[in-house]
């Protein structure tokens, strides 16, 4: 599997005891649909090498305490630690006609309501913060805050996102 068939679930952030036991901080949104994994697959040297679970429990603030198959020492675990924990794309959830995955946004085309064609989604900043669209906009990357008061509508089908933007945001991209 390769990872533009795959979404990341979270990253190994620490060991947890002796045994080879680590702690998976999750970036979803929803970490109980996961909690029946039976495995996952990990990010090495830019491949992705499957590694099946012993046991994934859900913790408090998004984490997650899991042991992984073949792995019984803390020397192990601690070489996972940083690493990205991806899924295949089949194992999201299914999405409300209304909901969408960031992933799904690249290259959709972004209308502003008064300003017309914005340009297309070239990459979706998933941040603690905030999350952003990454948007060329007369070759320049414009970055449009995900909220409710600003995207109005995401039209799946047509692949196009409509948004009301804040007044002089384009501007300040546009400045030399």
């Amino acid at each position: 599997m390769n990872k533009d068939q795959s979404f990341q679930l979270g990253y190994v952030s620490k060991v947890h005891g002796l045994r080879g036991e680590v702690v998976i901080m999750l970036d979803v949104d929803y970490p109980e649909d996961y909690e029946t994994l039976e495995h996952v697959f990990i990010e090495q040297k830019s491949r992705l090498v499957p590694f099946f679970l012993e046991h994934f429990v859900l913790q408090p603030g998004n984490k997650a305490l899991a042991k992984f198959e073949d792995l019984n020492s803390l020397d192990q675990a601690e070489d996972l630690v940083g690493l990205g924990v991806f899924l295949p794309l089949t194992a999201l959830p299914e999405l409300k006609e209304d909901q969408y995955f960031f992933h799904e946004l690249i290259g959709f085309e972004v209308y502003d309501e008064t300003k017309g064609l914005i340009g297309p989604i070239q990459i979706v900043y998933d941040l603690e913060t905030q999350n952003l669209l990454g948007v060329t906009h007369k070759e320049k990357e414009v970055l449009i805050p995900i909220q409710d008061g600003i995207i109005q509508k995401v039209d799946k089908a047509a692949k196009k996102v409509y948004c009301q933007l804040p007044e002089g945001l384009l501007e300040i991209y546009l400045e030399d």
